[in-house]
């Protein structure tokens, strides 16, 4: 068999995202191999949301409490394929609490994260044999594209409202066709660390109400909410079910419990949006289809117990503070975040896949250009580093900036 025949047997579009990854992670990729070359004190790697701050106390001895105390047999058996009961009811129980809601166990279904239940939510709302469409505001995480047409359905990107990077809401107005499914929203916001506020938000749903009574069905929100908790200088992120209910969050515990590679989430329907118990059902389906059932028991049990607990926002703070003052001082133009762990920043001379990768080949700084995230001209810093790299990478970006300018003959 040739190999041009063998590759007839594989999914072109599974090929093509296999073979070339994210611009984030090409990037992460490059640091470890050039670390293992020159030493990772050499590599500043601002490319991953890889949180530096470790879990809560109540995280570790959650663990070790399960793991002293509990039955191995039942530690470590399957769950209920959407969740183990007492884990689901803790959770909503946290959410009903804090947010003045009645969402029951059956409105939830736990997931390996934000990205299996944002997957299944866009299988659940794509109706068979009909054109599907996403709408999502630039900048965007990447990998919605790849989740979205995963399922068969198109992404739709509406610029952003400069200069604060707000919802467009003209932009999403004319971008609602009849195969709108739904609309991605992501606050606190990767990459720009922008928090919608409660009157765009209601601006939004008022919106939304109205062109669903145009086109004859729902148009519900898919709320990608893996930062919201670490917001900084008093700001609250809105519940968004709470202003429109047609809304299903699609959570993640992985950055306020410190804990990315555990992989725990789940996909959350407002018990009063349309076509709530479909489209619990359609969730459940869906992760059926795909083989994400039954999250892993001892994480979720984890959870259970550490429902309440907050994160330690204090060293993000500070490494928030340190990276714009630093950046802002030697002569970068930075959007100041009020939520997330990322510093976008405009990128020296407007093309940002230049700059990343003149600062990555002269300087080992590991900076993610934008054009992935359909906002051209920006740069993404993840700080969510340790504090002291950040102050030992400050000289480096200054130095970066300069000789970008000299060689590129700029003012």
């Amino acid at each position: 068999m040739t190999d041009q025949n063998a590759k007839q047997l594989v999914s072109d579009f599974s090929l093509a995202y296999g073979r070339q990854r994210s611009a984030i992670r090409e990037l992460f990729e490059y640091g470890k191999m050039k670390a293992r070359e020159v030493g990772s004190a050499s590599i500043f790697d601002f490319s991953i949301g890889n949180p530096s701050v470790p879990p809560p106390r109540q995280i570790e001895e959650a663990f070790f409490s399960l793991l002293k105390e509990s039955n191995p047999l039942t530690l470590h058996g399957y769950t209920s394929a959407p969740g183990d009961l007492e884990v689901r009811k803790a959770i909503v129980g946290q959410i009903n609490r804090e947010y003045g809601c009645a969402y029951d166990e059956n409105s939830i279904y736990v997931t390996c994260g934000a990205s299996a239940a944002l997957t299944i939510t866009f299988r659940a709302l794509s109706i068979t044999g009909e054109r599907n469409e996403f709408i999502t505001l630039a900048p965007y995480f990447p990998e919605y594209l790849c989740y979205v047409e995963g399922n068969g359905a198109k992404l739709i990107v509406v610029p952003p409202k400069f200069p604060d990077f707000g919802i467009s809401i003209e932009g999403i107005e004319a971008a609602i066709t009849p195969a709108t499914r739904g609309i991605i929203l992501n606050s606190p916001n990767n990459p720009t660390g922008r928090v919608y506020t409660t009157e765009e938000l209601k601006a939004l749903g008022d919106l939304l109400h109205r062109k669903a009574r145009d086109i004859g069905r729902p148009i519900y929100i898919v709320s990608d909410e893996p930062y919201r908790e670490l917001v900084y200088d008093g700001v609250v992120t809105p519940f968004i079910p709470n202003i429109y209910r047609n809304t299903i969050v699609c959570y993640s515990y992985s950055k306020a419990f410190s804990m990315p590679g555990e992989r725990i989430g789940y996909a959350l329907v407002h018990p009063e949006a349309n076509a709530a118990r479909d489209i619990c059902d359609a969730i459940a389906g869906s992760a059926r289809s795909l083989g994400y059932v039954c999250a892993p028991s001892l994480i979720q049990r984890v959870v259970k117990l550490c429902v309440d607990v907050k994160p330690d926002l204090a060293s993000y703070d500070l490494n928030r503070q340190a990276m714009y003052e630093g950046l802002t001082e030697v002569g970068y133009n930075c959007v100041k975040p009020e939520g997330a762990f990322y510093m976008f920043v405009e990128a020296p001379g407007g093309n940002a896949q230049a700059f990343s990768d003149y600062a990555r080949l002269n300087y080992n700084l590991l900076i993610v250009p934008s054009e992935s995230f359909a906002c051209p001209g920006y740069l993404r810093i993840s700080y969510c580093v340790s504090l002291e790299r950040i102050k030992s990478s400050l000289p480096l970006f200054d130095m970066c900036l300069k000789s970008f300018k000299r060689d590129n003959k700029m003012k």
